[in-house]
Order: C-alpha cells, then structure tokens, then sequence
C-alpha cells in the first residue's frame, strides 16, 4: 500500500507490478498519477490518524510505504507496535516528516556537519533565532514539501515576511519554523542510498538546480573529487544505518570548500532522481522495491550520463493540455514523462524531460531544448511551463 500517489510513486507501483506486487494506492485526491496504474485506489486524509488506520486495517497489506510526508506518523508508529511493516520504518518515517527531529538525529546524536540552526513557535522567537543564526539565513516550515514556505531572509526588515511565508507553505497546521545558516556551497548533491539485504549501495551522486525550493532540473553523474565522494558516502551510510530498514534514502548534501554538509534525507524516492530512469540499469523506483522485497542489489551500473527539466504549471485549471510532446522527442536520446495529474496549481510538476549523452553538458543541454518545447493549453490559452 502506497501512501501518498504522486508521480514517483506512480514508478514506485510499475516497479511493483514488475515483480508481481499486488498495488493499492492511497491520496488525499481522486485520479492521483499512482491511482492511474494501481489495483485498487483509495481517497483518504492521511494527516488523520483514524482514517489512515482504517484503510490500513481494511486492506492488511505486507508493506505500508509512505511517499510523502504528509502523513499521520505517531499512527504509523502505532500499526508498527502492531506488526504491520512500515518502509523502510516506522521511526525513519516519523523523523524525516519534520524538519526538527532529523536535523536533531543528524547533529546532536550523529555529530554529522550541518548548518547552524535553531526553532521558533512565533515571529518573536523567530526575531531572536535570525539575530543569533545571522542573516542572510534560510527559514523554513517545520514540515513542508517542494520547498513551499521557505524563503531566504536577507535583512531583519524581512522576518515577519518570511515567518509569513513559512506558516502559509508549511503543512499540519505546524506554526514552528526552522531558521539555518546560509551556507555558501560550490554545489547541492543528492546521494541515493541503498539499504538492502546486500548491504549499503551509492548510487553515482545527482547535482541539481533548485529555485524557491523545488528542483528544476538534475543530472547524474555530478561530479567531485574521491575525498568529497568518499566523505558524502560516509555521512549518507551514518544517517541511512541510524533510521534503518529497507529501502532507498535520498540523502541531500551541500559541498563546500570547507567539507560535506547534511542537509535533509527522505526515506524514499527522490524527486532529483527521476534522472535515474535515463542513466542506470535500476532506475530509483527499481531500486526500492528490490530492496524492501528483501531481494539483493549487488551494485549499481550507470550506463551513461544524463539530465532531467522539469516541465511546471503557471495557472490553476481543472481542464488542460500539454502539448509539444512529438516536437520534444525529436530530441535524439530523450523520454518524456506526462504525470496526467487532474488538475494544474501554480508551480505543480506536471511532466519531465530525460535525456542522456556522453557528458553531462550535452546531456542537461539536451534536457532543457526538449523541455521547452512542450507547453500546456487550458482556458482558451498556451502557457510555456519551464523556465
């Protein structure tokens, strides 16, 4: 049973049915991309712990797997007591929902690098943190997703703001924030970890552009030097071995001059690693399945160099169309992947361009010609949706 149906999750169930998996997928909305491709399919309030217990106690599925955060987590701590298995657990499920318990795990349990940070439950609390962290300095919802509430805060005149912002975006009604210190990095990497019954496998590491947030595009492989790879591996394995179980972890991670930072980890597919579908021999969805199956993942073969663009929605519209899909695939070693969500909200990932080639430059290149060629139409009118 899938909890929460986006368009990872849609792979995540493909990847399934691959190997035989009977599919049921659950969202808050009717038509959600995995409820296109399930068994069987289920609208519930997720952040409702009893409507969440019920479907669960409903169906008994072998595997309960979140794929978002917004989820009713002391619940899923409850069904695990119980002995329903929670992927990859029910703790690493709960940690990674808000932003405070895992920056807690990673810095004051784990020692990993991080940030400098500090909470704040009201804009005077948040007036003290931004004094003390320095500005400029990143303020973000305790829970969120796609970067939604977080915003750079650049000068004291801001805060209230940003404190604004943070409480709109954020999800589960949470009015606590996080404020960190900016970190001048060379690049922000996704490590994909591997926890399975083979041990802990890397995946090559994924750079990646993100703008209020959210990704726009990624590539595989980014490169680093040995030390900085090895020294990424090292706090990717500690974070992954402290939330335990199966599965696959995106681990986000900054690189400076000054070493590897964690940044933030999700017990799941991750949005920057669509670009796998292009560039592995086991795609990220493939991967997680494999590994909560229990069945071994022996290594990790990419299989040339590539990019993802996100192709995103700039108006609401209940009725719309994407075109441009041939013009785009005329791109030579380029896919495109229509998520068919029922509905377009400003900002919404509603499709993605894959390509590879011998470099990652010819690769993201590539990405980016074919993604602007596609457009949506709705009301009467033609947007272009990449920037």
């Amino acid at each position: 049973m899938l909890l929460g149906s986006g368009e990872l999750g849609k792979e995540v169930i493909i990847e399934a049915q691959r190997l035989g998996v009977e599919t049921i997928a659950v969202d808050r909305y009717e038509n959600a991309p995995a409820m296109q491709v399930a068994h069987r399919s289920f609208v519930v309030d997720m952040l409702d712990g009893i409507s969440l217990r019920r479907v669960i106690e409903k169906e008994k599925p072998d595997l309960v797997v979140p794929e978002i955060e917004a989820i009713a987590t002391e619940t899923l701590l409850e069904l695990e007591q119980e002995g329903y298995h929670i992927v990859p657990t029910a703790k690493a499920t709960n940690l990674t929902m808000d932003r405070e318990g895992i920056r807690r795990l990673a810095s004051e349990e784990l020692g990993l690098p991080t940030a400098k940070y500090a909470f704040a439950n009201n804009l005077e609390e948040l007036k003290v943190a931004v004094e003390e962290i320095g500005v400029p300095c990143v303020i973000k919802p305790i829970m969120s997703s796609s970067g939604k509430g977080q915003s750079v805060c650049r000068s004291l005149e801001e805060i209230e703001q940003s404190w604004n912002e943070a409480i709109t975006g954020g999800r589960a009604n949470k009015n606590r924030v996080i404020v960190e210190e900016f970190i001048h990095f060379d690049s922000e990497i996704t490590l994909l970890t591997v926890r399975s019954s083979s041990g802990t496998t890397f995946c090559p590491p994924i750079g990646h552009v993100q703008k209020d947030g959210d990704y726009i595009e990624s590539w595989q492989p980014h490169e680093m030097s040995a030390e900085q790879l090895l020294e990424a591996q090292e706090v990717a394995k500690k974070i992954t071995d402290a939330l335990g179980g199966y599965g696959l972890f995106g681990v986000e991670l900054f690189l400076s001059t000054s070493g590897v930072y964690f940044s933030e980890v999700s017990p799941r597919p991750h949005d920057t690693g669509m670009v796998t579908m292009a560039t592995q021999d086991l795609s990220e969805f493939a991967l997680h399945i494999r590994a909560i199956l229990g069945y071994p993942i022996p290594a990790v073969q990419l299989w040339k160099a590539g990019a993802s663009h996100t192709i995103k929605a700039r108006e609401e519209s209940k009725s719309y169309e994407v075109t441009g899909i041939a013009e785009s695939l005329g791109v030579p070693n380029t896919q495109v992947r229509v998520f068919a969500k029922p509905e377009t909200k400003i900002g919404r990932r509603m499709a993605v361009v894959l390509s590879n080639a011998d470099s990652v430059t010819e690769a993201r290149d590539k990405a980016k010609l074919a993604a602007s060629k596609i457009e949506v139409c709705y009301d009467g009118a033609t947007s272009k949706m990449n920037n």
